[in-house]
Order: structure tokens, then sequence, then C-alpha cells
């Protein structure tokens, strides 16, 4: 009864309207129902068939979906009902229907879910329509749909209630049925390039394979603390030294971080290997599979995003950390001769360093993201990352930086790749290394593996790898703004 006093007047009335579905032996909630046709397949069917040609024709249709429009006057109504792919008006006759069919036709509601047997006629505005023979109560609606234009219109409310915005929000649709299609491209693109779609383990005993704060969970029955994978890339690498040589993992990461327009705590990448392969290689790659991505989704290759025009078509350029920030500051990196040099530049241009952060790499890193990132706006690989911030990556002629790089555009990270660190000691030592930050303050840092050290001390042929960002490519090639708008149920604090 307490609930009852928290309803609105619709809310109850459409209880009410159930009830008497009820005491009338219809179920206000249905049972399966056979449709024949939806509201695509007779669009594309009947667009260029006359009024004439179709009751010529007497073609007759079985649909359902949810009435998002109705009128009744007399003994007549109109509605429009909605399935995935769009609407559909319905004309409805008393004489066409049993008595029964017509008065629940008549005490429907906008937002119940109906099943419509009848033939295709285009009424005399030219609108294509199921006029009805039988009419099929299938589920009753006892909440009322936002108001068409005024409804849900707070980003934040529509996230909240996902099934609403589906519902009401064309575009919300449009990306909820893009996103399958781009990952299926992403598979297509590695399967047709020999690579292997393989499955790694959520939960990890290590923290590894990336820099990120994870989050922890306990197995009972082990009595022990596992990780919530931060990325695929450890376990994909064994199957390289396994020989599978060429794998590929599309799968959910989790980072225990913070959230904005381009971060969520659990997200989706695909990671990539290939033996005998590089950095060079991967950037061959990954700069194939976006110029591969654009043609297959979106079938052209300049796109407009944020307001800038990015273009697809032309090489992406390559330039080394070290040289985008000479580009920006005109301090040159490589000149460098000493800690403190780097440290004193840090204080000039008030970069603040943590304890984990007063090294040569850390101090590199924070410039670029300082002075750099917001300046690219074209697809653009970044390499030559300092070793502090990269220890799975090769090391370059210069020891103080890797074979690594990540692809930007429009000023965000969408990949990350480098020549695979394949010999057992370097990894070694540069594992120490990280759990040596770890207690100077650094969350991120990860963990030892000794097992995947042994697993490159049986020998791992040189490789390259790569990991790509999936919703910020769904992002990008929807158009839109928040990766909260391509996640279908994403994390929100609670109201």
């Amino acid at each position: 009864m307490d609930n009852q006093l928290n309803l609105s007047d619709q809310e109850l009335v459409r209880r009410a309207k159930a009830e008497e579905l009820r005491s009338r032996g219809i179920d206000p909630f249905g049972a399966a129902f056979t449709r024949t046709a939806n509201s695509q397949t007779i669009n594309e069917q009947y667009q260029n068939h006359t009024k004439e040609q179709l009751l010529e024709l007497n073609v007759k249709a079985i649909v359902a979906g949810r009435i998002m429009t109705r009128r009744v006057k007399g003994k007549a109504g109109f509605m429009h009902i909605q399935d995935r792919y769009g609407q559909l008006q319905i004309y409805v006759r008393s004489d066409m229907l049993s008595e029964e069919q017509f008065e629940t036709f008549k005490k429907g509601d906008i937002g119940d879910i109906v099943g419509v047997e009848g033939f295709i006629i285009r009424t005399d505005t030219g609108e294509l329509t199921v006029k009805a023979s039988n009419y099929t109560h299938l589920s009753k609606a006892l909440r009322p749909l936002p108001e068409k234009f005024h409804g849900l219109q707070d980003k934040e409310e529509a996230r909240r209630h996902r099934y609403v915005d589906l519902i009401m929000n064309e575009e919300a649709k449009r990306i909820a049925f893009l996103r399958p299609k781009i990952i299926r491209a992403f598979q297509k693109f590695f399967d047709q390039k020999g690579f292997v779609e393989v499955e790694t383990p959520i939960l990890q005993p290590i923290l590894g394979g990336a820099n990120a704060r994870p989050f922890i969970t306990h197995h009972n029955a082990l009595d022990m603390d596992f990780y919530l994978r931060i990325a695929t890339e450890l376990p994909l690498k064994r199957l390289i030294v396994g020989g599978m040589e060429a794998v590929y993992e599309i799968g959910r990461l989790f980072r225990n971080e913070g959230m904005d327009a381009t971060h969520n705590p659990e997200f989706t990448t695909v990671e990539a290997y290939l033996a005998y392969s590089d950095m060079a290689g991967m950037m061959d790659l990954v700069e194939e599979c976006f110029r591969f991505l654009t043609k297959e989704v979106l079938n052209k290759q300049v796109i407009t995003y944020q307001g800038h025009e990015l273009r697809f078509d032309v090489p992406f350029r390559r330039v080394h950390m070290v040289e985008a920030i000479k580009e920006q500051t005109g301090i040159d990196f490589f000149k460098l001769t000493s800690l403190d040099e780097a440290i004193d530049l840090a204080n000039k241009h008030e970069i603040e360093l943590t304890k984990h952060e007063r090294a040569f790499g850390h101090i590199v890193n924070l410039f670029f993201e300082k002075y750099v990132e917001d300046t690219l706006i074209q697809p653009t690989f970044v390499f030559g990352h300092p070793l502090e911030i990269s220890p799975l990556a090769k090391k370059s002629v210069d020891p103080r930086f890797t074979e690594r790089f990540e692809l930007f555009i429009n000023k965000k990270e969408f990949a990350n790749a480098f020549s695979e660190l394949n010999d057992p000691l370097d990894q070694r030592e540069r594992f120490e290394n990280q759990i040596k930050e770890k207690a100077l303050g650094n969350e991120e840092a990860a963990e030892m593996d000794d097992d995947f050290v042994k697993a490159l001390e049986y020998g791992m042929a040189p490789t390259g790898g790569l990991g790509i960002g999936i919703d910020r490519t769904v992002m990008l090639l929807t158009g839109a703004d928040s990766i909260r708008d391509v996640l279908l149920f994403p994390h929100m604090r609670p109201k």
C-alpha cells in the first residue's frame, strides 16, 4: 500500500488497465508472438509501390512493436509502432477487428507492446501502413514514456536509464547498433591478416601488462587475492612464446582510476601480437587498421569529429617524443646529460614531481603531456617513449628510450604499441625497477611476474604488439563526445 502512495495518477490508471485486461482473460504481459515482417523489410520491399499496386497485391504482414503515437476517432484510429529498425504506421478500423480487439486498441497506452496482423497499404498521405485485421495485446507499460520532445533531455538521466533512452532517442539507438559493427570490423581486419582470436583470464594473480591502478577481489576457495586485469598483454605474449605467432583478443579491462569523457573504470580494447615484427611493423598495421575501419564502417576516409576534419586517407605523421617536445618548447632532451638538468627544467616550467617521478623518463613524459598532447589533432604516431614508463618495450639505440609508440587523434591516445621486450634478463631488471617505484609510492607500477620471465627464457621471437582502445574508436566513428554515450551501461555516481 505504501508503494501505491508513490505512484503517479498515470501509473495508477495503467495498473488498473492491466487488471481490466486480466479480468477479460487477456494476459497483460502476453506470450510469444510470431512476426513475418518488420518496419525495415516493409519499407525496403514496398517503398516504390503505389497505393493501387499494393491494393492489387493484397500483401499480408504480421508485425509487432511498441506504441509510440496513437489517435482514435470514433470507429477508426491510427498509431505508430516501433521495432528495432524504426517506426511503422498501423491503421485500425472497428469493422476489421472483433469488438474485443477494437476495445483493447482503444484502451491501449503509448508504450504498450502490441502485435498486428494485416495488409500493407499506402494511405492518402502516401505513408506505408499496415491495415489491421487482427490486434493482439502483448505487454502493458506500467510507466508512461517521457514526452517525446521534453523527456530525458538530461544526458545523465538518459545514461542512467538507457532502456528509455533507446526507446526515445534515435541517436542512442544508432550508436548501440553501430558499436557491434565496429567490433566485427576489428575482427574482420585481424582475421584477414591471419591473426587468431583468443581468450585470456580476467582474474589475474599478478599485476602486470600496463601501469594502472587495479581492482582487487578475493577468491574464497583458493583464499587468495586476484586483480581484475588491467591489460591482456602478458598472457598473449606467452602464446607467442608457445608458437601461435599471431594472436589478438578483444576484451574488457578494468582500471581503478578517474572517470571523464574518455575514461570509464571498465573499457574494451583489442590487443594483438605478431611474431617477427617490431614497432615499425605495428605502425603500419595500426595505420592500415584505422584506414580499414573508416572505410568498412563509414565508407569514407575523411571524417569530421568535434569540429576537426581528420584525414585517414594520407600517411600518418611519425615523430619522436623528444622532437615533438622540442617543436613546442625548444628544449632538446637528447642533449641533457644529467638528471639534475632535467629536474631543473621541470622546476622552471612549474612541473611538479612526485618521489617516483624524479627520473629522466618521467620528466620527459610530463613535458610531453603538458606541451604536446593538446596539439595533436591529425592522426600522429609519437614514438620513442622513455624507459621508465615502458617496462615491457625494447630499448632504442639510445637506452634512455624504447621502441614504443602511441597513436594520437584529436588530442587523445587511441593506440599503444611497441617492439616487445624479449630479453628475459632485461625484463627481470625492469620488473625489479617497477618494484622500487611501487615502494616510492607509484601505485600504478607493475609487479614481478616470475612465470612471464620464465616464459621468455624459453625464447620469444622478436615480436611487435599493439593495443587499441575500442571505446574511443567507437566515439570517433559515431561522433560521440563522451565514452558514456558509446557504452550501453556506463558506470555512474549514485544520485
